[in-house]
């Protein structure tokens, strides 16, 4: 398999949207994601990748790596938004995608490569525990809204 995993560019939204369709993720317009996707480029460290096979793009992730001022002001990696083409799944793109996301936080001196996913998702946690993450703490999340 010759995967490539490059950042990804405007003209490779739709297809990224369309993988995150496929995920049951909720939809952004393209026009939307077009504009997001230029303030995600104005951060130092934060991209959305995709993955190529064959000149088609089969997986996406996010990745950002942050400036921190503890653990002697070592960076911080946080991976979301992992999504490999369903027919395409368990043929090792998803492990190619985590090992350079892995990679990445090593060359920027990251002290950990953290990510989260649903309790539920029980096949994507051996996934992850596959690659050498770990189970660590607690994940909360809190859905912001007015009076909170």
């Amino acid at each position: 398999m010759s995967l490539t995993i490059r950042e990804a560019q405007a003209q490779d939204l739709a297809v990224v949207l369309e993988l995150y369709r496929e995920l049951g993720s909720e939809q952004v317009r393209l026009e939307e994601a077009e504009g997001i996707l230029r303030r995600m480029q104005q951060y130092p460290d934060y991209r959305l990748y995709v993955a190529i096979l064959e000149n088609r793009i089969v997986g996406t992730f996010v990745l950002l790596i942050m400036d921190n001022l503890a653990h002697g002001s070592a960076p911080m990696g946080v991976v979301d938004n992992v999504a490999v083409h369903p027919d395409l799944q368990r043929q090792g793109i998803g492990a190619e995608m985590m090992r350079f996301a892995m990679k990445r936080c090593r060359e920027k001196g990251c002290y950990k490569l953290s990510l989260s996913t649903n309790l539920k998702r029980e096949v994507a946690h051996r996934f992850y525990e596959s690659l050498g993450f770990q189970k660590h703490g607690f994940s909360f999340i809190v859905e912001p809204s007015e009076g909170t």
